[in-house]
């Protein structure tokens, strides 16, 4: 079975994912901090493959990816950084990227390599969902790579009960209707969309995700769904960090205490 439903099946709350951009602060802290995560208590860990053009994101990701591929990062130098994980990573990991640089690697190429060093699945905000079952749903359940679409506030349900109907690992409910980053609390109108959402009773998971950056944010999150998704923050914490293991840690325990 897959990790993502094995960890799904055990765990239905509280699930901590979080995500971080390969290749930063340095290019070859990729694997420590993903150990760092996991030995800090987290649940998922979320890859960002650095692009030159990261348009959902924030300044603070914007940044990251910038420093990241000055530091010389690719898919080819993820894919070697990643080969033996599996050795010392044993939880759920996603790598979240634009289609621009996989379809020039090649869809099936990278499906496979994915595989063959133990992902589990893929975001990828810029994939129309028709353009997935069309061309590359098959080739993700050949290579048994979960799927996550995105949905936020200005979603239909219509367009929910279409994402979940195709939908397997989870759903990734994006807070609020603007670009990620790390805000202060969560407002009345945000919980009215988080509640809208729970009631419609979807098959898949959800997380929310966008905004979520302490243990109050996580808390109120879990609340309303399976768990958070932490980005932002946690890149700022690895940025400023002077031992990335203490401070993923320290930071880690303070959101899930």
């Amino acid at each position: 079975m897959n990790r993502i439903d094995q960890l799904f099946e055990k765990k239905k709350d509280r699930v901590l994912s979080i995500y971080f951009t390969a290749g930063f602060p340095k290019l070859e802290d990729t694997l420590p901090i993903m150990e760092a995560i996991e030995e800090a208590g987290a649940d998922i860990i979320e890859i960002g493959v650095p692009y030159s053009d990261p348009i959902a994101d924030g300044p603070t990701i914007q940044d990251s990816n910038m420093i990241a591929l000055n530091n010389g990062m690719s898919l080819k130098k993820l894919f070697e950084q990643l080969k033996d994980m599996r050795k010392t990573v044993s939880i759920p990991v996603v790598l979240m990227g634009y289609l621009n640089p996989i379809i020039q690697y090649g869809m099936e190429n990278f499906c496979k390599k994915c595989q063959e060093i133990g992902v589990d699945g893929l975001i990828l905000p810029d994939l129309p969902m028709q353009q997935y079952l069309d061309e590359y749903k098959a080739v993700f359940d050949q290579f048994e790579l979960r799927n996550t679409f995105l949905i936020s506030p200005q979603t239909s349900e219509k367009r929910i009960r279409e994402i979940d109907e195709h939908s397997n690992g989870f759903i990734y409910m994006v807070s609020a209707h603007s670009i990620t980053g790390a805000r202060s609390g969560i407002s009345d109108e945000q919980i009215a969309y988080f509640e809208r959402v729970k009631a419609m009773q979807l098959k898949n998971p959800r997380l929310i995700g966008f905004g979520i950056s302490d243990s109050q944010t996580f808390s109120t999150a879990s609340t309303y769904s399976n768990g958070a998704i932490i980005g932002s923050a946690f890149i700022k914490t690895i940025k400023e960090s002077k031992d990335l293991k203490v401070d993923i840690k320290t930071y880690i325990s303070s959101v899930i205490q």
